[in-house]
């Protein structure tokens, strides 16, 4: 218990800090971080690149390995959840609700802003805009998500050893490093990364929620509303994470799968479908020949391509790393029983496709209308852009209030999932926290994501997050080291 209180103070002492520093001086957080985070862009945007590939290539080589029929679990043993509810709840963790505002604001972004390359508003640009969303939200990200759950998982199910990153690492450094200094500090760095990650996304969720609202129904864009917003989800998500793991985040995350999908057919069948199908089949064909030119592309020529690379790409592998700890253990709680390459499979490729499918509907259908000069799309903001592009389609004022609820709920499952992991962190690994634990996590997430949003910190708390994704990119390489050392022994 000495181990675990360490951890779970010196998490919070260093969450407090940050936090006091964004209350007193949130511009300067902000100009300090911005300024480390451009610098690691620049002199370490070949390093993101070619790690997240390397992570990549792992993943897919544990599907065709010898390795791929290892059970995540003891002999004998079958999956908790069946497979839809295990692909609904690793969605709802790893993408959410920012899935439904991203599928529209940035393939705009990337045709009509700020492009890759192609001049703004040209065809090309409109191409490649589909085909970069489809590249930052794809198998890349979830690479980072699989290998982190994949270590995890064969760690605790298959070895029973603790639910913590520190264990995962004994192999490679010994049971007394890990039980001591150096453990700890991995722990509470996870333990970090998951707070500062989950109380930005909560922050930045609300504003998103009040922004909608606000434009739907004319109610007041003011901080007093949003912290309004948070409460209410705050004791929605603290009512789910009560309920328990196989309760709360299954059910909800099944719901919103399945009203989701509802929401994206009638998108589908009201926007310009067969444009829809034939941009989604022709951003499939260029994703998939233009696969490795993506992967390595970092334009060292061009300062003004090259910008565009660390504000999107470099920013997202970074970004996808700082939430792997959170989404990494979530995954490998639920996974139990399955085998590796199932496993494999189902991270990598089903949520990719689920991906591509939604930004195809959306992002396209948005495309269609500022290519057509119906609207213009690109005009408003990350928050409101879904809303306003659903306003011009038949049946938009449902789709827009659809839309609030499958955020509403994506928000919940976010902050539920994130308690429990933190909740597992701070009981050395428990895969059923108590729910005092659970609950006094949510309650810091929500009021750590209050004080910021009022002081104005947010920006500076995601700068920390992607510096701290750079230590946390050399543990999730040690990781996988330790789990290939360990798998290759089990197997002689």
């Amino acid at each position: 218990m000495k181990n675990i209180t360490l951890v779970f103070w010196m998490s919070i002492i260093i969450c407090m800090l940050l936090v006091a520093w964004g209350m007193v001086a949130p511009n300067q957080l902000e100009r300090i971080t911005s300024t480390v985070t451009g610098t690691i862009s620049e002199l370490f945007g070949w390093y993101y690149l070619i790690i997240i590939f390397i992570m990549l290539l792992f993943c897919i080589y544990m599907i065709f390995s010898r390795f791929g029929k290892i059970k995540l679990g003891k002999k004998g043993e079958q999956p908790e959840f069946s497979l839809l509810t295990w692909f609904a709840m690793l969605f709802s963790a790893g993408m959410g609700m920012g899935l439904v505002f991203w599928t529209t604001a940035e393939p705009i972004s990337h045709a009509f802003i700020s492009t890759p390359g192609a001049e703004t508003g040209t065809d090309r640009a409109v191409e490649e805009a589909l085909q970069y969303s489809f590249f930052h939200w794809g198998v890349h990200a979830w690479a980072v998500y699989a290998l982190v759950a994949l270590v995890l998982a064969y760690f605790k199910f298959h070895k029973g050893s603790p639910g913590l990153i520190s264990a995962t690492l004994v192999p490679l450094f010994g049971e007394k490093s890990m039980k001591g200094l150096p453990g700890k500090l991995i722990d509470t760095l996870a333990v970090f990364a998951t707070v500062v990650g989950v109380a930005s996304t909560l922050g930045f969720g609300s504003a998103q929620m009040n922004e909608g609202i606000s434009f739907l129904f004319g109610t007041p864009n003011t901080f007093g509303f949003q912290l309004l917003i948070l409460a209410v989800a705050t004791l929605l998500f603290v009512g789910s994470a009560w309920s328990g793991i196989g309760r709360g985040i299954k059910y909800l995350s099944n719901i919103n799968m399945g009203i989701a999908f509802i929401l994206l057919l009638m998108l589908l069948i009201v926007g310009p479908t067969l444009y829809i199908i034939n941009m989604f089949t022709s951003t499939m064909g260029g994703y998939i020949s233009n696969f490795f030119d993506m992967s390595f592309h970092l334009e060292p020529l061009n300062e003004g391509n090259r910008t565009w690379v660390n504000n999107w790409t470099i920013f997202y592998w970074a970004w996808w790393i700082s939430w792997s700890p959170f989404v990494g253990i979530f995954i490998a709680r639920i996974s139990k029983g399955r085998t590796i390459k199932e496993f494999m499979l189902g991270v990598l490729f089903v949520p990719s496709i689920v991906c591509f499918i939604f930004f195809a509907v959306f992002g396209v259908s948005a495309l269609h209308l500022e290519q057509s000069g119906i609207a213009k799309i690109s005009d408003f903001s990350l928050e409101t852009a879904t809303f306003g592009m659903l306003e011009h389609y038949p049946l938009g004022t449902l789709m827009s209030l659809i839309t609030i609820v499958v955020v509403a709920i994506f928000f919940i499952t976010s902050a539920d999932s994130a308690t429990f992991v933190l909740g597992m962190q701070s009981t050395g690994g428990s895969l059923n926290p108590p729910n005092s634990v659970k609950i006094t996590w949510g309650l810091i997430q929500s009021a750590v994501a209050a004080i910021i949003v009022y002081f104005g910190g947010t920006q500076g708390l995601q700068n920390i997050l992607i510096i701290a994704a750079l230590p946390f990119s050399l543990v999730i390489l040690l990781m996988g080291a330790s789990f290939y050392k360990t798998v290759k022994m089990d197997r002689t």
